[in-house]
């Protein structure tokens, strides 16, 4: 189950995020989205966990949690049909 996350700070790591969503579950990817041309992060990233239970306690448990000083957005991404 894909996830969104969102209002990231610029300097948030793949790590940082991971070491988050690792308490609820097996995650199957992480990636913080950054820009091509700087390699700055765009403030989202998306993470991938295979059990949807899982993934909606993250959900649930994240959603709002301040991480360093930004109260971060968590939801179940949405497909792009």
């Amino acid at each position: 189950m894909k996830i969104l996350v969102r209002n990231l700070d610029r300097l948030v790591t793949d790590a940082e995020i991971l070491d988050l969503f690792k308490a609820y579950g097996k995650v199957e990817s992480c990636v913080v989205v950054k820009d091509a041309e700087t390699g700055k992060s765009k403030g989202f990233g998306f993470v991938e966990m295979p059990n949807p239970r899982e993934a909606i306690k993250a959900v649930k448990g994240l959603n709002t949690l301040k991480l360093k000083g930004y109260g971060i957005k968590v939801k179940i991404a949405e497909d792009k049909a």
